[in-house]
């Protein structure tokens, strides 16, 4: 991932600054794009992870992966060019970041829904093992007349199956 990244950003630095304010509102234009259908699809797959429809949630990732590619090949190029926006054109500066806020107040939401479906997953999952742990263990009690705890031999992994 972090490869990836250093190679975007080395492409990113092939391509040069933006220089008139022609090339900034265009820029402009399709980082709102790139961003507005990335909000899309974040939007989409939080309703589907909410409404337990995880594997129709996962058939959107290409989509968001193609997406998120550009949006940070934009932002790249963005911060090579954040000094001229800033003086060339200022309002686009201004509405670019409000577009921004409202894309990382959505972008929120989905990572705490993200972060949701996972931890009750996990539960589950944890859940399932302690029964199934609790059931193949022996029945046995100390010499106090405790419940004598299993070894940590006799507890056995669960294998769990990542691929829907």
């Amino acid at each position: 991932m972090q490869q990836q990244f250093a190679q975007q950003a080395a492409a990113s630095r092939a391509v040069p600054p933006i220089q008139t304010a022609a090339e900034a509102r265009k820029f402009a234009e399709e980082l709102m794009e790139v961003m507005t259908s990335l909000l899309a699809v974040i939007e989409a797959e939080t309703e589907l992870v909410r409404a337990g429809k995880i594997r129709e949630g996962m058939e959107l990732e290409p989509r968001k992966t193609e997406l998120s590619r550009r949006y940070v090949s934009a932002i790249l190029l963005f911060k090579a060019s954040e000094k001229y926006i800033s003086l060339a054109t200022p309002d686009l500066l201004a509405a670019l970041h409000r577009h921004h806020d409202v894309f990382r107040a959505m972008l929120q939401v989905n990572l705490t829904v993200l972060a949701t479906a996972h931890a009750v997953s996990e539960g589950i999952v944890r859940g399932v093992n302690t029964e199934i742990q609790r059931r193949n263990a022996p029945q046995t009690y100390n010499a106090s007349g405790y419940r004598a705890a299993p070894s940590p031999r006799a507890i056995a992994p669960i294998a769990v199956s990542r691929s829907l």
